[in-house]
């Protein structure tokens, strides 16, 4: 008997311009389950299974693999979770439109100078193959993006530091007038579209990040009209700069990820100016551990991180890593806590982990959900142990 609410496969196909072998082969293939189904097999959908519809059409669109698109997409349709996911699939979008112009000039290129020369020019063929094959990146940069997105907006939402990360890192830069600054790994560029009201008007800022699409976001949020920021991608054991060209080196969390810490600081050293500073965040053992005893409880198979970063670079032993290439070294930590009291958002910081936590959540996504929910009901506080390391040349 059909439930109230519910809709039938092809009522649900037909509601939403797709085929019933569409919806059927979803289904199979576990990446569109219907939300109810009869003793006798029949299958039936909800308003919410429109969102996740949505989600896997407009990935496949874009050209990812229905592998791609099973990973990518978590069947939760709260609104954290949609407007997340609104918001880096409209980056996605724009990210494609970037490209097929970038596809469009290069065909145009080649078709020219084919027709002028009257010979195939090779090399541009290559980077018209190249140009055509960035699926894999473009999964990468949603992934990128996503987990972004998910550790800012928990952050931003239970944070008991009400100057928040952001402001009080750029306080700490002293940012002066005339300043010519470097910040190694921007990401999405938020350390500066949070302050660029506090910014002077004559200071010169490179952004920097070894990912090209999170440069893209960081150029996109700050806008190109601003002449004050320079973008360019490169990795930071190599910074493609003349010794003491900047004032200010900034590395936001950015060194435990680095191969060669001693290298890259010895780059920055190079790049800074007599009475520079090199101002790299990090945290402690510490930090968020809470989170980690959360889905232990779970499922103790589970394990956030295969590596724990703060000790490849972290509070314990930043000072004596950074004092390999700097005489003075300080710590400054950042007083702060998190009280969650909603499930989603911290669901979504769980899922962002670079762990294994998605084979053993995924089968079991509604049963976690509710585990969270019963967690924060009332009130999850979360230990934060964060701060940064102030270096001068």
């Amino acid at each position: 008997m059909k439930k109230p609410g519910y809709y039938s496969s092809g009522e649900f196909a037909r509601m939403a311009q797709v085929t019933l072998r569409t919806i059927r082969y979803y289904d199979k293939q576990n990446i569109l389950k219907p939300s109810y189904v009869t003793d006798a097999g029949a299958r039936f959908y909800t308003d919410e299974d429109f969102a996740r519809l949505q989600q896997i059409l407009l990935l496949k669109y874009l050209g990812f693999s229905l592998d791609d698109i099973r990973e990518m997409t978590i069947a939760d349709t709260d609104y954290h979770f949609m407007l997340n996911s609104l918001d880096i699939q409209k980056k996605l979008v724009q990210d494609r439109i970037e490209q097929m112009q970038l596809v469009e000039q290069a065909i145009e290129d080649t078709t020219a100078a084919i027709r002028e020369e009257h010979v195939v020019d090779w090399s541009r063929m290559l980077g018209l193959i190249h140009l055509t094959g960035m699926e894999k990146s473009f999964k990468n940069q949603y992934k990128s993006a996503t987990n972004i997105s998910a550790r800012i907006n928990l952050h931003s939402l239970y944070s008991q530091n009400r100057q928040g990360w952001f402001p009080w890192i750029y306080e700490k830069l002293r940012v002066e007038s005339g300043m010519k600054i470097l910040e190694l790994g921007c990401g999405d560029g938020t350390l500066w579209t949070e302050n660029k009201e506090k910014l002077p008007a004559d200071v010169a800022v490179t952004l920097s990040d070894v990912s090209e699409g999170m440069l893209r976001d960081a150029r996109r949020a700050i806008g190109t009209e601003d002449t004050r920021f320079a973008f360019n991608s490169f990795d930071c054991h190599h910074i493609p700069y003349d010794n003491e060209t900047f004032d200010l080196v900034i590395a936001n969390h950015v060194l435990f990820y680095c191969q060669d810490i001693p290298a890259v600081c010895r780059e920055v050293k190079r790049v800074l100016r007599p009475g520079g500073r090199f101002i790299c965040s990090t945290y402690g053992r510490e930090h968020m551990k809470e989170v980690g005893q959360l889905v232990q409880e779970f499922d103790e198979r589970i394990a956030l991180s295969a590596d724990k970063l703060y000790e490849k670079f972290g509070k314990e032993n930043g000072k004596e890593l950074l004092g390999e290439s700097f005489a003075e070294v300080v710590w400054q930590q950042y007083g702060d806590a998190l009280v969650v009291t909603e499930p989603e958002p911290l669901i979504s910081y769980v899922l962002s982990c670079h762990g294994n936590q998605g084979q053993y959540i995924g089968e079991k996504y509604n049963d976690f959900r509710a585990f969270v929910k019963k967690k924060t009901a009332g009130g999850f506080r979360i230990t934060k142990d964060a701060g940064i390391f102030i270096c001068a040349k």
